[in-house]
């Protein structure tokens, strides 16, 4: 009888399509890789106007929860801004729930994003095995950028 579960990836390291890494050229990346001296989660967002996020898929949570009240600060204060974050399309979590449903556009990618390795295994980009999604966040009329794998 075969598993019907994914596997966890035994690591984090994965890197972001370099398709996706051109569309979003001069957005503030609060998440890069190699991880940063700074912490991204301790960041100010708010005057960078446009932020891309792929987080660390085993910790979205926070990520998304910095995006809804960035967005929430940035309207209150009446600054523009525009974020996009690139999660697993995962709509039965707490956190879809409270930090992305209530509060941003969903722009499903159609097919499966390769990921690059980053632990240096493998030279060739690797399917992830889930659909994945980018979460738009905005309070200004700025052009979404849209990903075609």
């Amino acid at each position: 009888m075969s598993n019907p579960y994914i596997n966890k990836s035994k690591t984090n390291y994965w890197g972001t399509p370099q398709h996706i890494l051109d569309k979003y050229k001069g957005w503030f990346d609060p998440a890069p890789y190699p991880k940063p001296l700074w912490d991204g989660l301790n960041t100010d967002w708010l005057h960078k106007n446009k932020i891309y996020v792929n987080p660390p898929y085993n910790n979205i949570s926070p990520w998304a929860k910095k995006c809804a009240g960035t967005l929430l600060f940035a309207q209150e204060q009446g600054v523009p801004i525009e974020m996009h974050l690139l999660i697993p399309v995962r709509t039965d979590t707490k956190y879809f729930h409270e930090y992305i449903y209530p509060y941003c556009t969903l722009k499903f990618i159609k097919g499966r994003l390769k990921f690059r390795d980053l632990t240096g295994s493998s030279d060739k980009p690797t399917s992830a095995p889930f659909p994945n999604m980018v979460c738009i966040y905005r309070n200004n009329p700025i052009t979404s950028v849209i990903i075609q794998p």
